[in-house]
């Protein structure tokens, strides 16, 4: 079955569903003796897929290699900045079979979708990758049903920005942020924000709401939890605060550059975000902030908070001709010398776990300590090959529970029917 584009769009979550399933099934399938057998000792020139370097550290990494591999040549393709665009764009190539894309940087919540289609190349024997000093929740990250697709690169968790000058201590509990808000009214500024509009972030910001108060979007089985008196809490805190206006009222149009931004011009007194924000904060020019923000873990219920757990890995294609260099290029972004590199220039998130523990690094880098404590609380979004389905069940209810468009009891009633009939449950 030919898995068109147009299909993406359509109206009924169980009919998505359906055709994602469709897709999965005859595509896995089809793979068994196909294009993954095909192509596993060819080295030469490939294509590096990644969304955006807004931090500069692709392009040096791509340099470095090549100077190394004069006739195994990596051409970066960067794509755009919004995550949404980049999905779509590799979902595009692959089912065009685009043997151009042999490496693809994949949102750690496309890496199961991707698998079970039948387009990244399990990593098995040559193609192997040593995982014994990773984090194990990025390694969590690139396996599906037993079987690694992807080498995790860089991994992230979310992390609560705060003006230490206002707020010398901060918040342990999201009852604790709360009553701070009284301090950003005094200033006129606003309280707390995360990313609010109706896209990939919204599931995000909700997932962590919902997992912090002691929720669930769905169990180890699959099946949604929503409407479960945790997560009713966890939505119940947004959509409160939002009212009252401890969530600005501009936050819901808020993606992350937005929340960045107006943290950064002095405008919010907390602010949920990556840890990416840490650098651009403190070297922007026109950061107001650069010397008064503090960084720590997301606040919970009774102590540190449930990030979701984000990051990328890179993946082989299977309609790739080169998978020998690519497979090469991979252990080469894991390498402790590049994912250093990533700390160091875009204060990105490591994989490694000595390197939360390295003292120099720690030294210059001291966001590396919340981190790290976020990512030892971090909780995975839904691993499913109908993510996209299920995502737009969380953000379309969360959306217009946080608006006060529906009642949160309801919103969640809705969300678990539209995540069933994503799963096809």
């Amino acid at each position: 079955m030919k898995c068109s584009k147009k299909l993406a769009p359509v109206a009924m979550l169980g009919a998505l569903a359906l055709v994602l399933t469709a897709c999965s099934s005859s595509s896995t399938t089809s793979t068994a003796g196909g294009p993954a057998a095909s192509g596993l000792a060819g080295r030469g020139p490939i294509t590096y897929v990644q969304g955006k370097d807004n931090s500069n550290v692709v392009k040096p990494l791509v340099a470095a290699w090549n100077a190394a591999h004069p006739k195994e040549q990596v051409t970066f393709k960067e794509q755009t900045d919004q995550a949404d665009q980049q999905h779509d764009d590799l979902v595009q190539n692959f089912q065009t079979k685009n043997p151009n894309y042999d490496v693809m940087s994949v949102d750690v919540i496309w890496t199961a979708e991707f698998a079970a289609k039948g387009w990244l190349q399990p990593l098995k024997d040559k193609q192997a990758i040593d995982t014994s000093a990773m984090l194990p929740s990025t390694v969590k990250t690139a396996t599906y049903n037993g079987v690694m697709y992807a080498a995790p690169v860089s991994t992230d968790g979310g992390i609560l920005y705060y003006r230490k000058d206002l707020v010398p201590t901060p918040p342990k509990t999201w009852a604790e942020m709360m009553t701070m808000c009284s301090i950003a009214k005094a200033k006129k500024i606003g309280c707390y924000a995360g990313q609010f509009f109706k896209y990939e972030g919204l599931t995000v910001n909700t997932a962590e709401a919902i997992n912090s108060a002691g929720g669930t979007i769905t169990g180890a089985d699959g099946k949604p939890t929503v409407t479960s008196a945790e997560a009713k809490t966890g939505l119940q805190n947004l959509a409160t605060a939002y009212a009252n206006g401890d969530i600005p009222k501009e936050a819901i149009t808020f993606k992350e550059e937005d929340s960045r931004l107006a943290f950064e011009d002095g405008k919010l007194l907390f602010l949920r975000n990556w840890p990416y924000v840490y650098k651009l904060a403190k070297t922007d020019g026109s950061s107001k902030v650069k010397t008064t923000f503090g960084m720590a873990a997301l606040p919970g219920a009774s102590g540190p908070g449930a990030s979701s757990l984000g990051g990328h890995n890179a993946a082989i294609s299977v309609y790739s001709k080169n998978k020998a260099t690519a497979a090469d290029f991979l252990k080469f972004l894991v390498t402790t010398e590049q994912q250093k590199n990533f700390v160091s220039q875009g204060s990105l998130a490591p994989v490694l776990s000595a390197l939360y523990e390295d003292p120099a690094l720690v030294a210059k880098f001291p966001y590396l300590t919340p981190l790290k404590a976020s990512l030892d609380h971090a909780v995975p979004r839904p691993v499913t090959p109908f993510y996209p389905a299920v995502s737009k069940a969380v953000q379309d209810n969360a959306y217009a529970a946080i608006k006060g468009e529906v009642p949160v009891d309801t919103a969640l009633s809705n969300m678990q029917k539209a995540i069933q009939a994503a799963g096809g449950q």
